[in-house]
Formats: structure tokens, C-alpha cells, sequence
């Protein structure tokens, strides 16, 4: 029932924001970037109990660690560049918006790098010379 916390959380702030926004556009973007940042923490915790799990799972598996730990990251980047996204969108600055998500998707075709260098090698090692 978090979703409950977090939705009513968003709700309340929303009304507040648009109530304060006419008095004082920079103290609405303040509060709505704080409970952004709030449920983003709220959300950090779930995440890292899910990365433990999948820790467990790879460990399990034998899975390379570099697999996992690069999937990760490109996840945690998604989520960043998403979030700063959302934020700078909301202070109506869609161009800077648009350049954090350019850079995430950027730093996750470099954090790629590695997983596709590792699966074309298997594939050139499979394939009859």
C-alpha cells in the first residue's frame, strides 16, 4: 500500500503547488522538486532491495558480474537521467530536458560497450573459422 503513501504524497503536493505557484513560482518549484527528491529516496530503498535480490539470483546462476553490475548501472542511469528530465521539464526548460536525456542515452550506449564486445567474442568463437 506504499503506492497509496507515494500517490497521496504527489496529490497533496500538486494542490499546494498550484495554490502557492501565482504568490511565488520559485518557492511552488521548490516543494515540488523536494517531494520529488523525497519519493525519489523512498524509491532508492525498494530499488536496492530488488538489486540484492538480483545479486543473489546472478551469484546463483554463475552469472559474469560484469553483466550484471553494467546492467545495473544502465538502469541507475535511465532512472537519473528520467528523474532530471522531469525536474528541469517542470521548471519549463524542455531543451535542457532534452540534453540530460541525450547524455543518458549516450552514457548507457558507453556502459553497453563491454556486454556487446563480450557477446560478438562468443559469437566469433562459435562461428566455424
Amino acid at each position: 500500500m506504499e503506492i497509496i503513501q507515494v500517490a497521496g504524497l504527489g496529490l497533496i503536493t500538486t494542490f499546494l503547488v498550484l495554490a502557492v505557484k501565482e504568490q511565488s513560482p520559485v518557492f511552488a518549484f521548490s516543494l515540488a522538486l523536494f517531494v520529488g527528491v523525497v519519493i525519489f529516496i523512498f524509491l532508492a530503498t525498494k530499488i536496492g532491495e530488488v538489486i540484492g535480490i538480483l545479486k543473489d539470483l546472478a551469484h546463483l546462476a554463475k552469472v559474469n558480474d560484469l553483466f550484471l553490475e553494467t546492467i545495473l548501472k544502465i538502469i541507475g542511469i535511465a532512472y537519473i537521467a528520467e528523474f532530471g528530465a522531469q525536474v528541469t521539464r517542470d521548471a519549463g526548460q524542455d531543451s535542457i530536458a532534452s540534453k540530460i536525456e541525450l547524455a543518458g542515452k549516450v552514457l548507457i550506449m558507453v556502459m553497453a560497450i563491454p556486454i556487446i564486445t563480450v557477446m560478438i567474442e562468443t559469437i566469433i568463437q562459435i562461428l566455424p573459422a
